[in-house]
């Protein structure tokens, strides 16, 4: 039994006699234990913080990037210990966590640990008087990072923090708490200065609310469900701390009849499922052409029988197991909701029959869904899982008015090869992002958001480290004779 540990101070320790289990979801049982932290280890990490600040805020920002180089080579030494971990404690397929959780993860670092060196005050002239603009640290501040993709989206938060000065207080998920424990193991390694970063294990209405609440914390940037970030908004609005929210999404996909056919199909397998369908940039919302919708069903259909789910650590694995036993009764409850609606289940709606070890694990096939009205809320919710629906449309006008029929607005796809009518679509709209002819690709330097229920505020490049520190305008007023 894996005992996973606070990092505090720079120690691992752990301070608390409440532990919660962490299950491995691919053979459904109980694998470690992770602490339970509580407002007496949250203080204990404050503390540590505020005595770093000074010194780490004070740092070139050549040796603070440093650090972060140095991290990431050691992660990348350790890359199969890393990804066995993402696999085991989330249940995707390990070819998966090798190829993209933990590279990304490593690429996280990187990018910030440079892009921080690149970056230049901007200075003003006006008649006789120069304005320099500084960026500076904003303190203490908090992260909260999902389950679905552990340590990649736990490192694309905490490397813009500490990277621009700050000390951090990071939660990663009670759910998948592995790799994060593991990042504290190098962090030690690396000889980060203690207390620059803190990592706090435990559920989210525990400590996850103390961090919102914590009147030394200047800001949260939070990962995750819309319910819930909707609930930090409120709490850190009575202390006006400046916020992050990266929330949920229920993508639109459109696929007109002029697209590149095989490369769609192909892409639109992994948009729909690629980590058991739990992204929140999963395209779940098909809408084809009528001209080729039938051919796209047939094909579509011929293709996810071809997959094979099963023991994330056996070879050629496309799905993995659903990250929990909860997850899962949901996934459940969606296709029963789309039964009493009269949808058609194409194909999946069920739990497979998994052989061997993984017998009681906790898997379900990929599930195509047709004949489902636009306000369902197959359409509207944002299921997190490997459950699509499909629907057929005739005009550009009909397709951005089903597209945008949701209140979230985070990513969007479209499949065509007239970018004329590719790029007017993307101006109507309504997602932070679109991808044209493409899903998934990203320049970490743009920025990553989304709107109306999606979203609040922007990460990545330049734009994470902005929320991140505080502009100060140093205005000069000098005489020229005497310069």
């Amino acid at each position: 039994m894996i005992k996973i540990s606070n990092y505090i101070n720079g120690q691992l320790e752990n301070n608390s006699s409440n532990f919660i289990d962490v299950f491995n979801p691919s053979i459904g049982k109980v694998y470690a234990q992770c602490q339970d932290s509580s407002k007496k280890d949250l203080n204990k990490a404050i503390k540590s913080a505020e005595n770093s600040f000074l010194e780490w805020s004070n740092k070139k920002q050549q040796d603070r990037s440093d650090f972060l180089f140095l991290i990431a080579d050691l992660i990348e030494d350790r890359l199969d210990e890393f990804a066995e971990a993402e696999s085991i404690d989330n249940g995707k397929p390990y070819t998966l966590s090798k190829s993209l959780d933990i590279p990304r993860s490593i690429k996280n670092l990187r990018f910030f640990a440079k892009i921080a060196l690149e970056v230049e005050d901007p200075i003003y002239h006006q008649k006789d008087i120069i304005s320099h603009i500084l960026r500076e640290p904003i303190g203490i501040v908090g992260t909260i990072s999902p389950w679905n993709l552990p340590l990649y989206l736990f490192t694309w938060k905490i490397a813009p923090a500490l990277v621009s000065g700050n000390c951090v207080i990071a939660k990663p998920s009670e759910i998948t708490p592995y790799s994060a424990y593991l990042f504290s193991k190098v962090c030690m390694e690396a000889q980060l200065p203690s207390g620059v970063l803190n990592i706090l294990h435990g559920r989210g209405e525990l400590i996850g609310s103390e961090i919102v609440k914590h009147k030394k914390i200047k800001a949260i940037s939070f990962t995750g469900g819309t319910k819930t970030g909707k609930k930090i908004a409120k709490e850190t609005s009575k202390k006006m701390k400046k916020i992050s929210l990266e929330m949920g999404g229920k993508n639109p996909v459109i696929i007109f009849d002029d697209c590149d056919y095989n490369k769609m199909i192909n892409s639109i397998l992994k948009s729909s499922f690629l980590n058991q369908g739990q992204i929140c940039l999963a395209g779940s919302r098909i809408y084809i052409q009528d001209t080729i919708y039938e051919k796209f069903k047939k094909d579509f259909l011929i293709r996810i029988k071809k997959m094979k789910i099963g023991n994330p650590f056996k070879k050629n694995i496309d799905q993995g197991a659903i990250v929990s036993l909860q997850h899962l009764n949901k996934l459940k409850k969606y296709v029963e909701y789309a039964k009493n609606q009269k949808g058609k289940i194409l194909i999946g709606g069920e739990k497979p029959d998994i052989k061997g070890k993984c017998s009681s694990g906790w898997y379900f096939y990929p599930t195509v869904i047709e004949d489902l009205p636009q306000d369902s809320n197959l359409n509207q919710d944002e299921i997190f899982g490997p459950i699509v629906t499909i629907s057929k449309f005739r005009s550009n006008e009909e397709v951005v008015k089903m597209a945008n029929n949701t209140d979230y607005g985070l990513a969007a796809i479209i499949w065509t090869e007239n970018l004329i009518k590719a790029n007017k679509l993307s101006k109507v709209l309504e997602s932070g992002l679109v991808w044209i002819n493409c899903w998934l690709e990203r320049d970490l330097r743009t920025p990553f958001g989304g709107i109306k229920n999606s979203g609040f505020g922007k990460e990545g490049g330049k734009y994470a480290l902005d929320f991140f520190t505080e502009p100060k305008n140093v205005c000069i007023k000098y005489d020229k004779n005497t310069v």
